[in-house]
């Protein structure tokens, strides 16, 4: 318990913040890739999954690892678009917004998923579970002035 905690404190700070999104997200695809989608890395802290979408502006298959917290019907995802506690909303929630049919590696499975951004009362209902589930995300929603996305994703 003591080294999630040290984690949540660590991924919380400014300096994660710039170094983080380099990082992990490449070292993610590459274990993903030799595992054959059985291995995150980061999974390892929080549940994790390889989203694949379709760019909004290119078109092309855009594959990002990301944090999720799984719903309890096992069907579902909620993706939170903090992009680190950075400015600006991550790319993947742009290529969602454009392009809600995508695919996810979940634990070695390729499924099919509709994402859909959550609103009003059903957003405040999922920010209240994502701060139980995740602390620091309340550290990244202090540093930026934009409301930070979260999508749900469905299985098709």
């Amino acid at each position: 318990m003591r080294s999630v905690r040290f984690v949540q404190t660590v991924s919380a700070t400014r300096g994660f913040a710039r170094v983080a999104p380099y990082v992990f997200p490449a070292l993610d695809r590459a274990v993903h890739r030799l595992t054959r989608g059985k291995v995150l890395l980061s999974a390892h802290l929080l549940p994790g999954l390889v989203l694949t979408s379709t760019g909004a502006k290119s078109g092309l298959p855009r594959r990002t690892p990301l944090a999720c917290m799984p719903e309890e019907d096992g069907d579902s995802w909620i993706l939170v678009g903090s992009n680190f506690g950075r400015p600006g909303h991550p790319a993947w929630s742009y290529n969602l917004l454009a392009h809600p049919d995508a695919r996810v590696s979940w634990k070695g499975q390729d499924i099919p998923v509709r994402a859909r951004l959550l609103e009003r009362a059903e957003r405040e209902a999922a920010w209240e579970a994502v701060l139980e589930f995740w602390p620091p995300y309340a550290a990244y929603q202090a540093r930026v002035q934009r409301e930070i996305r979260l999508f749900r994703l469905v299985q098709r």
